[in-house]
């Protein structure tokens, strides 16, 4: 894809007013259109919920209340978080592995199977994702020294540079995209979303169907 000039080139220096507006505004996630308010403050998941009642009601479909927003919800953060990362040449993926590289500290350095480890999404396309950004100059790979046949990612000076001018931006589009919690609120709900991922990650949940298969023995 293309990729604009490094953002460090066209920064307002620090402080800058007009900057600082532009970047809230930035952090601003586009509305869905057809998740206007609906009669009743109804969401769109909750129409498909009053249908499923309607025309299945002998399946408990509760369950979408969750998971069903969740699913609407990837689509939103990733439309936002994308939309504020435009203007650095780069989009959530590429963004998540300069910001992996830049926290591990110094060296700045890890292997691909320990990126992945950290990463937010899976494993698809890691490699491709890794030669555009080597492409790019932000990330350099090379032999690990204590193992012959490994591979080492690195953030280069200029990865480094884009990774610390995106970072705050990113940290501020999270917390719009949450503006409507307060601090006690996003506590309880970053809990309750932990106990759903550690109860269903696969290195630590039940093996896929295993709760089906339970419940319908």
């Amino acid at each position: 894809m293309p990729h604009k000039k490094e953002a460090s080139n066209r920064r307002p220096p620090q402080g800058d007013a007009r900057h600082r507006d532009d970047a809230a505004e930035a952090a601003k996630p586009v509305a869905p259109a057809d998740e206007a308010p609906m009669e009743g403050g109804a969401d769109l998941v909750e129409r498909g919920i009053q249908q499923w009642r309607r025309e299945r009601p002998d399946i408990d479909s509760s369950g979408k209340s969750v998971v069903g927003r969740l699913l609407r919800l990837e689509e939103v953060v990733l439309r936002t978080l994308n939309q504020v990362l435009e203007p650095f040449g780069m989009k959530y993926q590429e963004y998540a592995v300069l910001a992996t590289l830049r926290v591990a500290g110094a060296p700045y350095r890890l292997s691909p199977s320990r990126l992945q480890s950290t990463l937010l999404f899976t494993s698809g396309g890691l490699s491709n994702l890794l030669k555009r950004l080597e492409k790019e100059g932000w990330i350099k790979r090379s032999i690990d020294p204590n193992d012959g046949r490994g591979v080492l990612v690195k953030l280069t000076a200029k990865g480094i540079r884009l990774a610390d001018e995106a970072m705050p931006r990113h940290a501020a589009a999270e917390l719009h995209l949450l503006r409507m919690f307060d601090a006690p609120q996003r506590d309880v709900l970053s809990s309750l979303l932990s106990q759903m991922m550690t109860g269903n990650a696969p290195e630590t949940g039940p093996e896929p169907g295993q709760a089906l298969r339970t419940k319908s023995d």
